[in-house]
């Protein structure tokens, strides 16, 4: 593959999350109640999986977050699995954690509650992007706290900013589009946004827009490609669909830190996307890049 750069830091601001699994036949019906057959626990958080996502596709990866005085075992973990946790703060009240309800056809439905995901302070952001160097990435998602603001000191100190527009709201897509050169979006959040500002995704403000849909693959919009680029999706059978959004930004932010261009990031990330259904779990369930590489083919490296 041929390279634009040499391979730079991804700067993840975003959450960590216990992840627990309840594990039942289908997903509930208002006022119904199910016994779930069986309960697992793990790491998740859109931060934690999108910073392991990357990680395991070979980037350099700081997490910038916050655990609660419970949570020291989940940056440990995170360290172990290759993420520099280094300005992960600890802070007082609860760890952020998600209740994840998975029915055997691999849907799922998703309670979160944000704990110290929602008390981060701007001294982690300031020490980070001290260090970063210009030329990097920095990923910003909605789950955490400071978006803009980190958006705006990731530009200042000359990072190229990418923002994963979940969970989505249009007014926080809306505020962070001019503060970021990438932003990632599923099919239904594109409608949501353009029916909020009577604009497609070529035209959101944004130098290049990627809107993921499902099994219909995933298309790059831009100046030079308003009509759009799409990525096919790889046919497997789901088990679990949990994760894999988290999954493909997180490898095509480390396909974009190495150099490549957006088409052939977006196709890794498509291929570590269609693995990641095929297994249960958040972040320790995602692969590896040379996991995907058995799997689907490719040279099992994105930095050269």
């Amino acid at each position: 593959m041929d390279r634009k750069r040499t391979a730079m830091t991804l700067w993840c601001l975003g959450s960590i999350n216990l992840d627990r699994f309840y594990h039942v036949p289908h997903i509930p019906a208002p006022g119904e109640t199910l016994a779930a057959r069986r309960l697992t626990t793990g790491i998740g958080g859109k931060g934690a999986n999108m910073a392991v996502a990357a990680a395991r596709a070979g980037a350099r990866v700081v997490l910038i977050g916050a655990v609660g005085s419970d949570g020291a075992w989940a940056r440990d973990r995170l360290s172990e699995w290759g993420v520099d946790t280094r300005y992960v703060a600890s802070v007082e009240g609860p760890t952020g954690h998600a209740v994840i309800v998975l029915a055997e056809d691999g849907e799922n439905t998703i309670v979160i509650h944000a704990g110290a995901n929602a008390m981060l302070s701007e001294a982690p952001l300031g020490a980070a992007f001290a260090e970063a160097a210009a030329g990097d990435w920095c990923l910003i998602q909605n789950e955490t706290t400071l978006q803009s603001e980190g958006a705006r000191r990731a530009r200042a100190a000359g990072l190229s900013v990418a923002y994963a527009a979940a969970p989505f709201t249009a007014e926080a897509a809306m505020t962070m589009a001019p503060l970021c050169d990438l932003m990632i979006l599923n099919r239904v959040e594109m409608e949501q946004l353009a029916a909020a500002t009577g604009r497609g995704p070529a035209a959101q403000g944004v130098a290049r827009v990627v809107v993921t849909e499902g099994a219909d693959g995933a298309v790059l919009y831009a100046a030079d490609a308003p009509q759009g680029v799409r990525v096919a999706a790889l046919e497997v059978e789901a088990v679990d669909t949990t994760g894999a959004g988290d999954t493909f930004t997180g490898y095509l932010l480390a396909g974009l830190a190495a150099g490549l261009a957006a088409s052939e990031a977006m196709t890794w990330a498509a291929k570590a996307g269609a693995l990641m259904v095929t297994r249960h779990g958040t972040a320790d369930a995602i692969p590896t890049i040379d996991e995907v590489a058995r799997k689907f083919g490719g040279e099992g490296n994105l930095g050269g």
